[in-house]
């Protein structure tokens, strides 16, 4: 049978199954059947194209052509039209800029691939055809690995890349294996971490549902490298069509020799199964994250031992996210001198974010490393939708905020340390004038609070108090001392709680008080006397002053 000569590519996402996506992909598949051109033009789902705010989109490939806003009733007119006629539809044509990184044509490879390392198939395959990765130069990694290099100089190359964690914390991932490689025991064990419970996060998912034997060659290059030879993804139960793209993925893979016993015939064996979470913010905690695996309620662990020494099982453990996976395999095939070249020296390659909040064109994007948030805001995510700047949450709710005077600071590890910053896990809330900080922190602070597992006291009852403070803020009807009271409060968070859940709060509130403070004690109501308890309750705790 003939190639088709043309392709209706369609991003079905978990957002964009909601707003219509399947309807308008079988509508595609009505229309160009009752056209007899079934065996001439194909339809199929891939993933993100990037950033748009318009809506349902449908890409005619090798044409280029991008429509926007569709609903199933305008399907007849491009399939007539466009897929008929041999004429563009204008009326439903996304403009060439938007989005920036939207493909343009599967031959204009070098264009397409432009700032893309981790989503360089997202949007341009389907996810759910394995041989469709495989002409992408999906698993050359694997194999040139298995047949060419030993699993210490695949550990090399991932040192020698500089490959740093992409969950937040920026360790870096070739000194993580060695830990879990030079560790004793003969069965060893990888973790891709897809739980991303911080609010606003969706690029772990995107990607899974973009291109998921990425992430799958990615646990393979890990697990040789490390000499492991099971593999989890542990995932939360939210993400439906990751789950299902990932199952169809596994099982391919296994079909083809890529997973399993004795991979692409050599001594080699490695297999996968999918662990689905139940939510749990905690959980992203790796060590919170084993004891769920393990069938216990998701509580962090103490440390150490750590997992690299005894984790899931008691056997060494290597735990990475879902990004930091994706990135192995063009290491491999590329070279670690390739990566290097790309983003900053201390953070080299790309970084993905998605950037949500009042901006023109909310979505997904990979830039290089370093890159400026005035730079995303402004050329990715097309600027404001409405009003001025007035903050950024970097990371989700754990992460930290910064005001209009970091907006020309490189976003990478080294150089948000050297402000005062951590990057986070890459999420991009970008917030303008109408947003109070008061209220702000008052919602990030009560979403800790219903997060917390409760296991220790300072987190327990600390983030208890704090929301009773940030609540008094925004209501305006602060006790002097109130904010001194958060800082002292957080600040030891940071340092007592047992986890990164109670330690995180420090985070937000911290950078709102660089960047705010006036606005957060203007909470302050100086007529008011703080009551003295009558009897010992959580209120104590706000007279240590």
């Amino acid at each position: 049978m003939a190639a088709p000569r043309t392709t209706v590519m369609i991003p079905v996402d978990a957002a964009s199954v909601i707003i219509g996506a399947r309807e308008v992909k079988s509508r595609f598949l009505v229309e160009i059947g009752q056209r007899g051109l079934a065996d001439e033009i194909q339809v199929v789902e891939t993933g993100s194209f990037g950033p748009s705010n318009a809506g349902v989109l449908a890409a005619v490939q090798p044409d280029g052509v991008v429509y926007g806003h569709l609903t199933a009733d305008d399907v007849p007119a491009i399939v007539e039209e466009h897929l008929v006629k041999g004429r563009i539809c204008g009326r439903y044509v996304l403009p060439r800029e938007i989005p920036p990184q939207v493909p343009v044509g599967v031959g204009d490879r070098r264009r397409h691939l432009a700032g893309r390392v981790v989503l360089e198939n997202c949007g341009r395959i389907d996810p759910e055809r394995l041989e469709e990765y495989i002409a992408c130069d999906g698993y050359q990694a694997l194999a040139r690995a298995l047949t060419e290099m030993s699993p210490g100089q695949v550990l090399e190359a991932v040192e020698a890349s500089g490959l740093r964690g992409r969950g937040g914390a920026g360790f870096p991932t070739g000194r993580k294996w060695r830990f879990c490689a030079e560790a004793k025991g003969r069965s060893k064990v990888v973790i891709c971490n897809a739980d991303e419970g911080e609010p606003g996060t969706f690029k772990d998912r995107l990607i899974m549902e973009g291109d998921p034997h990425k992430v799958l060659e990615g646990m393979a290059l890990c697990a040789y490298a490390i000499g492991a030879t099971r593999g989890y993804i542990y995932i939360r139960g939210e993400y439906r069509l990751s789950i299902e793209r990932l199952e169809k993925a596994i099982a391919a893979a296994r079909g083809m020799g890529l997973l399993g016993r004795r991979l692409l015939g050599t001594r080699f064996s490695f297999d996968v199964e999918i662990r689905i979470g139940a939510g749990a913010y905690v959980c992203g905690e790796e060590t919170a994250l084993i004891e769920s695996m393990e069938g216990r309620r998701g509580l962090p662990r103490l440390k150490p031992p750590y997992p690299a020494e005894s984790g899931y099982l008691g056997k060494p453990t290597n735990v990475n996210n879902v990004e930091t996976l994706a990135c192995v395999p063009s290491i491999i095939r590329n070279g670690p001198e390739w990566f290097r070249a790309i983003g900053s020296a201390g953070t080299p390659g790309t970084k993905v974010y998605t950037i949500i909040g009042h901006v023109q064109r909310p979505g997904l994007i990979e830039v290089a490393s370093g890159t400026t948030l005035r730079e995303i805001i402004h050329d990715y995510g097309g600027g404001l939708s409405a009003g001025s700047f007035k903050m950024a949450h970097l990371g989700g709710t754990a992460g930290e905020i910064l005001g209009s005077e970091m907006l020309d600071v490189p976003l990478e590890y080294d150089a948000m340390q050297r402000v005062g910053h951590v990057l986070g896990s890459g999420a991009v809330l970008v917030l303008n004038d109408t947003v109070g900080v008061c209220d702000y922190l008052d919602a990030c602070l009560r979403f800790f609070r219903h997060e917390s597992c409760g296991n220790c006291n300072p987190c327990r009852n600390g983030l208890q108090v704090l929301c009773q403070i940030s609540g008094r803020l925004k209501a305006g009807r602060g006790y002097t001392g109130d904010v001194a009271l958060m800082e002292e409060l957080v600040m030891s968070l940071k340092g007592m709680a047992f986890c990164p859940l109670g330690q995180s709060p420090a985070g937000p509130v911290m950078s709102a008080l660089r960047y705010f403070r006036p606005e957060v004690e203007a909470g302050i109501d100086r007529s008011l006397v703080r009551p003295r308890p009558a009897h010992c309750d959580l209120e104590l705790v706000e007279f240590a002053e």
